[in-house]
């Protein structure tokens, strides 16, 4: 997990790149602009929906704090995550 900071903290999980490569194989399906993802997540036992964000040709998953501290996620951190690409 990762941290931009900045005019508020945001928290991020990078998509491994042979993942990346699947989701772009059905992006043009799922956007909804601006190269948004539409994604069902699941982190531990927290079920949520969210988008990825395209980053340096791959995406990054963003972590709301509803999500994240449940979880006693903090920066640095290693994510397993289940992910489908809602079409």
């Amino acid at each position: 997990m990762i941290e931009w900071r900045g005019p508020a903290p945001y928290y991020f999980v990078p998509v491994p790149d042979h993942a990346s490569a699947d989701i772009r194989e059905v992006a043009a399906m799922a956007t909804y602009g601006w190269g948004v993802i539409p994604v069902e997540a699941r982190i531990g036992e927290v079920d949520f929906d969210t988008s990825l964000f395209p980053k340096d040709g791959g995406y990054l998953l963003p972590l709301k704090d509803a999500v994240r501290k449940p979880q006693g996620l903090s920066p640095g951190d290693g994510v397993t995550v289940e992910m489908t690409v809602r079409l």
